[in-house]
């Protein structure tokens, strides 16, 4: 073995992130997706008795994923749909919770994020980092102009996170008005009690802020997955200064 394969065997990172490229990392990413959404959320999926979760969306979607090199598992996912796959699909999955009608002018340019989960023991940032490493590059070969999608947040509390986080956040990164999406099943706001404390915001929802996204309105109550989902839209050409050379470059 040549010396610079022997240190690059000692230096190779115990996390990589790629595009899934082949039928059995995409299910693995669908089994790890199965675990965190059924096991940790409650979720209601319909391929619940396959072990998985899988949709129509899975086959037109590009997949991106996160390997430990130690284990060998998947550890972190992200679906992407391009607006050239869009295209073929009936709606873009958001449209299942959402009014998008404001947003029709940018479908062209338009990447939709989703299904977005890491592994329970590798949620310190890594891994979160890694994905938005790799969304990056998914960008720059596209040639999106928006990243859109829904972040999730867990209603085991009764709603109550969800809630605040709402309050919290529409102050200061509530979309524009003509961005804004309306909720087919909102989030019943005002039947929540909001202790008005501020609740740390979850990760995912966290980078695509620091980014620069925008909060695109109320939330909306996904009772299949137990969770409030908040669209979120970030446009590149706004892309925060203090990511622009990390995310782009």
């Amino acid at each position: 073995m040549l010396l610079n394969e022997q240190l690059a065997g000692r230096t190779k990172p115990r996390l990589a992130v790629r595009l899934a490229n082949s039928a059995e990392d995409i299910r693995r990413a669908q089994k790890l997706r199965f675990d965190v959404f059924a096991g940790e959320m409650g979720a209601e999926l319909a391929s619940r008795e396959l072990g998985i979760d899988c949709d129509e969306y899975d086959e037109l979607c590009d997949h991106l994923i996160v390997e430990d090199h130690t284990s060998g598992l998947i550890v972190g996912t992200y679906r992407m749909l391009p607006p050239a796959a869009a295209r073929r699909a009936p709606c873009l999955y958001s449209e299942h919770e959402f009014d998008l009608g404001r947003l029709a002018h940018l479908r062209d340019s338009l990447i939709e994020m989703g299904r977005s989960c890491v592994h329970r023991d590798f949620r310190s940032g890594a891994v979160i980092a890694l994905l938005w490493s790799g969304l990056a590059d998914y960008v720059q070969q596209q040639g999106g102009a928006y990243l859109a999608g829904c972040a999730s947040v867990s209603l085991t509390d009764g709603g109550h996170q969800a809630v605040s986080l709402y309050r919290q956040l529409e102050g200061k990164h509530l979309a524009p008005a003509d961005w804004r999406v309306f909720p087919h099943l909102p989030l019943p706001l005002d039947r929540v009690i909001d202790n008005s404390a501020p609740v740390p915001l979850p990760p995912l929802i966290k980078g695509y802020l620091r980014a620069g996204a925008h909060v695109c309105g109320e939330p909306a109550w996904d009772p299949d997955f137990n969770c409030a989902d908040f669209f979120m839209l970030l446009p590149m050409n706004q892309l925060n200064a203090r990511y622009n050379k990390h995310f782009i470059s």
